[in-house]
């Protein structure tokens, strides 16, 4: 059966609701016809039919019967090619592209209509310049976003570095402010012991000399004591580590603290039988506990409990990094007590030198200080717990080390010193005094004495004398050389020469104890003269006396 045809009335009807739409729709329409041109063929369209959207999304008006070339020449060249190829393929497509005479972004949909010979082609597009903008500025802050972050960042930290300084200059400034008072209170008994033994020589009068003598060298002794304790917090003192067993330390150690402590105070000393050995030096351990103790005492003055504990502990990663150490096994020495306790506010300050919560003219504020300063020349650490009211936790850490413990050489010798006639020692040290004084000191016990100011002297010294017996060297030396420096070479000349340093410091470069051979002894300063007698006397007897030791078949 044939299709019926549409009545005139109903193709009108067609035609009207398709007007209406092609008018009213929002995107653009129209339909292009390519033709041939002076640039070849189909290198030019024609606009044969657009809506009046055509205006509102490129800006351009009345296009139909507008040649391209003539609309858009700069342009023509691009928007041939998007739709040359509709036009030859036969295929639809979708793009976005600048209108640049109008600066439009136009979003396209282009297909074929009929066939190629038909050389028509229509072009659905709508404006999309506002999501294009929104598009490049959020482009935009993305790449200024990490740059933008990076100056927030630098300006914190210039803020946290600045802040930073000021803490420091503060704690500097309490450093120092505190050195200034405690040292001149230590000057004021040394200078004012020599003044009168002065007078009283002028005067003829001996019997006071003793009594200020004593006075001047008990400041001097607490001066010395306050070095050291400074040296300790900043990790500068000069240790001489040993495998030692803790609980054997504390034995003796805990019957010191019952006599320092007092009988109001219980003294509760509980081991681990298996605890470990650790490296460290057992002197400046005991002082770093006895420090710990005579805080728990000064916080209990109505009396109380102070506990000291030793145990073993592994530290695995999370807990090794909390506390600031390697993993791996420690011995910990925990100092407790039922005090007043700390405020909070204090606890992130107690190991700050000069740094006190007692009452003024009760303590030093370098006690803490000196135990966390220690700790950490030990490799190791120290953590405080407190609450007020509720009493103070101190533990030390220090490593495990594997090895039978040392029973500590004695250094001091009390007693007075044999001589050693036909020793010869070589004294190096550019303080004139300090020379002088250790040049006598060993004139005393019978050794003779040459004597240098610095590095390339003494080096000068030992090639005119070779039958020098032992080198006394400061560390710190001018000339170009320090004192391990003229130590190595005198001792790559002779390999039996012993050799003891004096220094004020322990400087870790310098001064190593693992680089340490045997006749290599380390004195700090200040010392006493029995002390440099014995350091002395103790190198010289461990290679023979005096004289290059005999060595060979015949020797005794």
């Amino acid at each position: 059966m044939a299709k019926a045809r549409p009545s005139p009335q109903a193709a009108a009807l067609d035609r009207e609701i398709y007007r209406i739409l092609f008018e009213n729709m929002d995107d653009g329409f129209c339909v292009i016809e390519f033709l041939d041109g002076p640039h070849g063929p189909l290198s030019d369209y024609v606009h044969v039919l657009a809506n009046s959207a055509y205006e509102r999304n490129t800006g351009i008006p009345n296009v139909v019967g507008q040649y391209l070339r003539e609309m858009v020449p700069d342009e023509a060249d691009d928007w041939i090619a998007f739709y040359g190829k509709v036009l030859r393929t036969g295929e639809p497509i979708r793009f976005r592209n600048e209108l640049v005479v109008t600066g439009r972004h136009l979003e396209v949909s282009a297909f074929r209509l009929g066939t190629f010979e038909d050389r028509l082609v229509a072009v659905l597009f709508k404006d999309v310049t506002e999501r294009v903008d929104a598009e490049s500025a959020l482009h935009q802050l993305n790449e200024t976003l990490e740059q933008r972050v990076a100056d927030a960042l630098a300006q914190r930290e210039l803020a946290e570095s600045a802040l930073r300084q000021a803490q420091k200059m503060e704690a500097v400034g309490q450093l120092t402010g505190g050195l200034a008072h405690d040292f001149n209170n230590l000057l004021a008994g040394i200078t004012g012991a020599f003044e009168m033994i002065a007078r009283r020589l002028e005067q003829g009068r001996t019997a006071d000399v003793e009594r200020y003598l004593a006075a001047g060298l008990g400041a001097a002794h607490r001066a010395a004591a306050l070095t050291h304790r400074l040296l300790a917090f900043s990790r500068r003192q000069t240790l001489s580590p040993r495998t030692t067993e803790a609980n054997r330390l504390l034995v003796d150690f805990a019957e010191l603290v019952r006599r320092t402590v007092g009988p109001q105070i219980a003294v509760e000393v509980r081991t681990n039988p298996a605890l470990w050995a650790a490296l460290v030096d057992a002197n400046q351990l005991e002082n770093a506990l006895l420090n710990l103790c005579i805080n728990a005492r000064d916080a209990m003055p109505d009396g109380g409990r102070l506990a000291i504990e030793t145990d073993n502990v592994t530290l695995d990663e999370a807990s090794a990094t909390e506390r600031g150490l390697p993993p791996g096994d420690y011995v910990t020495i925990t100092v407790s007590d039922t005090g007043v306790g700390i405020p909070e506010e204090d606890l992130d300050r107690v190991f700050e030198p000069f740094f006190t919560t007692k009452p003024t003219g009760r303590g030093t504020g370098l006690g803490l200080s000196m135990v966390y300063g220690f700790a950490r020349q030990s490799d190791g650490i120290v953590r405080i717990r407190s609450r007020p009211g509720e009493g103070t936790q101190v533990r030390i850490y220090l490593p495990r080390h594997e090895g039978p413990a040392e029973v500590p050489r004695e250094t001091g010798v009390h007693e007075p010193q044999p001589e050693l006639p036909g020793a010869t020692v070589l004294v190096v040290d550019d303080e004139p005094t300090v020379r002088m004084m250790m040049v006598d000191a060993l004139d005393l016990i019978g050794v003779e004495c040459l004597e240098a100011h610095d590095g390339p002297a003494a080096l000068a010294m030992l090639e005119r004398h070779p039958g020098i017996d032992l080198l006394v060297t400061d560390v710190g030396l001018p000339g170009g050389l320090n004192g391990r420096q003229v130590a190595d070479e005198a001792r790559r000349r002779r390999s039996d020469l012993g050799v003891l340093f004096v220094t004020g410091y322990a400087d870790s470069v310098i001064l190593q104890r693992d680089t340490m051979e045997p006749g290599i002894d380390i004195l700090t300063k200040p010392f006493t003269i029995e002390d440099l007698q014995s350091r002395v006397a103790v190198l010289l007897c461990a290679r023979g006396g005096p004289g290059r030791p005999e060595t060979g078949p015949n020797a005794a």
